[in-house]
């Protein structure tokens, strides 16, 4: 097969190999050097675009300017990636499956440049191509010029209209515009028509694509105004926190010694509802059952500190509980750290806890402005299997709840199945023995400013294009026999 039958194709491993060997000095410019190392990664490793990107931007040495340039160009691709990819299939002429995956990624970043930022086509194109010459071979260099060149021969909203020309439905010209799987948009909608909100769901497609304010944390009792005068606005619902006006959000963090730390305002509000659902008795046995990475709590073990309350974080993965106990290490108080199969809480602690929190793992579809990876990531088979997990974890953990305790079932996803649906199960199966609480009133006494919470109260979802916050859903149950 000739260089021309294989351009852009998946090359073989003698290919790679020479191609190594073939390699260029790196002459791109840093902050597009950083952006293709963030997105390859996230290609071949699953890895977190968030926590990865600062890491290479301070090895890399950015400067300010490049910093932000690197950080635009990464989120930017990620998010727009499913739009993009319908671009580059047509401009290539060929499905984007049979492209190499290093091409494609070095195709979707061009793309983003050409087609969403300011800069020079010329610049764009060129360094695409350098980069190209970098990771794939001599021939994919031509491919990724052609193509590139092709794209920029047309504008933004020619190319919208084209991609959108070859829409089967409705909600395939949202997910096409919006760069959202199909699936997902199915879910969004279906959510928000339980709210009788269905209208709303292009605001929350958009939301999902908009840049998110940084939301700190002060860790209730542990720090005062003094420490945040200045520092930015305070959060529109959430009493424990303030919207960052600028800066180094990590600077702030190491200077108060984890005290104030970065936290979505519907995490924050998520871990509130448990801890001033009623009044804390001294003496009470908390548990936060999947407590990784801590943010939740850290925000518990402060509010169990000041009420007189005891809390025990659980986390299996030991990675992640060791970052659990990274987050706790900024309140003054012991707080176990158990690394148990969450599962299995009903038998091994029956009846021993007061109030829990169970942040059940998910599908993670609630906080796609932080996490745009996380929408490619995902396929339906994973909500099947999450709702098992989750289904085991919340029977788990009414068997841990003490009569008369308090359970909040939190996940980072409106997905029907992983929430209302979970919700309804353990209703069925717990009868009697359980009922909801009115977490709607619990959380609209948290805050002056009122939160638009259409529903009967028993379960909330939080929005990102209602209220500003991650989409994070609330129910607290109550242990009654």
């Amino acid at each position: 097969m000739s260089d021309e039958q294989t351009r852009g194709r998946r090359p073989e491993p003698r290919q790679q190999e020479r191609r190594r060997e073939q390699r260029q000095p790196d002459v791109v410019q840093p902050a597009r050097r950083v952006a293709y190392e963030v997105i390859a990664a996230v290609r071949e490793s699953d890895a977190y675009a968030n926590l990865l990107l600062p890491t290479r931007i301070k090895r890399a040495a950015l400067n300010t300017a490049d910093a932000a340039l690197a950080t635009e160009l990464t989120y930017g691709t990620l998010r727009m990636q499913g739009f993009y990819d319908r671009v580059i299939a047509e401009a290539a002429g060929r499905p984007v499956t049979a492209i190499d995956p290093a091409i494609l990624d070095v195709l979707r970043l061009g793309a983003h440049q050409l087609l969403a930022t300011r800069v020079a086509t010329h610049a764009a194109v060129n360094e695409s191509v350098e980069l190209a010459r970098q990771v794939g071979s001599r021939a994919a260099t031509g491919f990724t010029n052609g193509v590139l060149r092709t794209i920029s021969r047309s504008s933004a909203e020619e190319w919208r209209d084209r991609v959108l020309s070859g829409a089967t439905s409705e909600d395939d010209r949202l997910a096409a515009l919006h760069s959202h799987p199909v699936w997902v948009v199915r879910a969004f909608r279906q959510s928000l028509r339980l709210e009788k909100r269905e209208a709303e769901l292009e605001d929350l497609l958009i939301a999902d694509n908009a840049a998110p304010k940084v939301n700190m944390v002060t860790l209730p009792g542990l720090s005062n105004t003094e420490d945040t005068d200045g520092l930015g606005v305070t959060n529109a619902f959430s009493p424990t926190g303030f919207v960052l006006a600028g800066g180094d959000p990590l600077h702030l963090m190491q200077a108060s010694d984890g005290r104030i730390r970065v936290q979505d305002e519907g995490s924050q509000l998520a871990a509130l509802t448990l801890s001033r659902a009623r009044p804390i008795t001294p003496g009470e046995r908390w548990l936060d059952l999947c407590a990784g990475p801590g943010g939740k709590a850290a925000l518990l073990a402060a509010e169990a500190l000041a009420g007189g309350a005891h809390l025990v974080a659980n986390e299996l993965v030991p990675a992640r509980a060791t970052l659990v106990r990274k987050a706790l290490a900024a309140v003054p108080a012991e707080v176990p750290v158990w690394e148990q199969d969450g599962t299995s809480f009903g038998e091994a602690h029956p009846e021993e806890f007061d109030r829990i929190l169970l942040d059940a793992p998910c599908t993670g579809l609630g906080a796609l402005r932080r996490r745009p990876e996380a929408r490619w990531r995902k396929q339906p088979k994973d909500v099947a299997e999450l709702s098992d997990l989750q289904s085991g974890l919340i029977d788990a953990a009414l068997g841990a709840l003490k009569p008369g305790g308090i359970l909040a079932y939190v996940t980072c996803s409106p997905h029907i199945a992983e929430t209302r649906g979970i919700v309804a199960s353990a209703l069925k199966k717990w009868g009697d023995r359980v009922r909801t609480l009115d977490t709607a009133a619990v959380l609209q006494g948290l805050s002056s400013a009122g939160l638009d919470l259409p529903g009967d109260g028993r379960s909330v979802q939080l929005w990102p294009h209602r209220h500003g916050t991650d989409a994070m859903f609330i129910t607290l149950l109550e242990r009654t026999k």
